[in-house]
């Protein structure tokens, strides 16, 4: 387990679940929240999809990284970004400064609670069928950096509340 009184970062593909189990599971520990999305588009002055547009995936990742420094070591709930952690070094920061959960869905799940994914800068162009392709690949693409998380909940099939409980007790 990584550092118990250190930053708990949530991983996981976009519609795992993160923003949603990660505020639940910082109620339930009595620690603050934080949505490294939200924070980067309040610092940017524009949604995430207009950083992708502006500046490039390398712009969003800088942007990234340095909300990601700005977190480490927080006794904080933090939901990151889908492909956060398969950025490179990133998954062994994320470990040196708390304890990374991955919350792991299925590609159907994931496109179920997504739906027409026109926030998501990845997806937003594709129909149905290309977005269940995509998010197939960029699974494969991301599963050894999401399987190094220390610990691993399956979510498909699991309410808010079980969820946050299920991961609160992985941690104890």
């Amino acid at each position: 387990m990584g550092d118990p009184n250190g930053t708990i970062w949530l991983v996981g593909m976009m519609g795992a679940g993160k923003s949603t189990v990660g505020r639940a599971l910082a109620r339930r520990l009595r620690r603050p929240f934080s949505d490294l999305d939200r924070e980067i588009e309040r610092e940017a002055g524009c949604k995430v999809a207009e950083i992708f547009e502006r500046e490039g995936e390398s712009g969003f990742r800088a942007r990234e990284r340095r909300a990601i420094a700005e977190q480490a070591g927080r006794a904080a709930v933090v939901a990151l970004g889908g492909g956060a952690i398969a950025q490179p070094g990133a998954a062994e920061r994320l470990a040196a400064s708390g304890t990374v959960v991955y919350l792991k869905a299925t590609p159907e799940t994931l496109l179920e609670r997504i739906g027409e994914a026109r926030t998501r800068p990845l997806l937003r162009d594709l129909d149905g069928e290309e977005r269940l392709s995509e998010i197939r690949r960029l699974l494969e693409e991301r599963r050894a950096a999401y399987e190094s998380a220390t610990v691993v909940v399956e979510t498909d099939g699991r309410g808010v509340a079980t969820l946050a409980a299920a991961v609160a007790g992985e941690l104890e």
